[in-house]
């Protein structure tokens, strides 16, 4: 965990499964950004929402290589759950690693 230092104007959480992240980024996220890339991942997103405030942002998108497949099945999700909104990793249709 890195811990979060300077003057932060919109703080955006994207959880990773493979590295646990700060507490304090649950506190400070204006934004949670969580790839879905299993159907499993809808729940995963759903129990880091529980721990962020109210005013923070809730974003779902597609892994970039199942996007075809995974697309469809968040905006059914977003159509269910009004309160996450769907987004696209905008940086790899940019070709940025």
């Amino acid at each position: 965990c890195y811990p979060l230092s300077g003057a932060i104007d919109w703080y955006c959480f994207s959880p990773k499964k493979f590295k646990a992240p700060c507490v304090e980024a649950y506190k400070k996220a204006n934004e949670l950004k969580v790839i879905i890339s299993h159907p499993s991942d809808f729940e995963w997103a759903e129990s880091h929402a529980k721990q962020i405030s109210s005013t923070c942002k809730k974003f779902l998108q597609p892994e970039w290589s199942k996007e075809e497949r995974f697309l469809p099945m968040i905006i059914e999700y977003v159509k269910q759950n009004p309160q996450w909104r769907i987004s696209v990793q905008t940086h790899k249709y940019l070709d940025i690693p």
